[in-house]
């Protein structure tokens, strides 16, 4: 799974998500993308289910490109422990992800099922996406 290799800081705070995106907002290397209609936070384990369905799909005859890397520590207290005691342990990383960013970019396979296999990965996601396409 993604994770950074070092941070300045252990655990983060939670913070919030608000605005559009201001950056990734074209296809760069592909002609078929992902894009988010809504913010919100994408952890790790969901941006690796997406990847594996949507090379499954295309079955390795593209290239797929993932536009967003998990850097947020999100952290939680176990099960069945009383408040205090200070802050939780790290769980997972997440990536923020604002409204309008690309996520993943495909090329290198026919349209149909280029969609096909992106509608499959988005059902992966816990926010809304919409597919894009070139305009060339």
């Amino acid at each position: 799974m993604l994770r950074p290799k070092q941070t300045k800081f252990r655990k983060q705070r939670t913070g919030r998500i608000k605005g559009n995106a201001s950056k990734n907002l074209d296809l760069n290397q592909g002609l078929y993308g992902l894009r988010s209609i809504e913010s919100g936070r994408i952890s790790a384990r969901q941006i690796e289910a997406t990847r594996v369905t949507i090379t499954r799909k295309i079955k390795r005859r593209g290239k797929l490109w993932i536009k967003l890397f998990p850097s947020v520590p999100v952290t939680s207290k176990p099960v069945e422990v009383r408040m205090g005691k200070g802050k939780g342990s790290v769980d997972y990383f997440a990536a923020p992800i604002r409204a309008g960013s690309i996520l993943y970019e495909i090329s290198g396979v026919p349209k149909e099922l280029a969609v096909q296999a992106l509608k499959s990965g988005a059902k992966k996601l816990p926010v809304n996406t919409r597919i894009v396409c070139k305009s060339l």
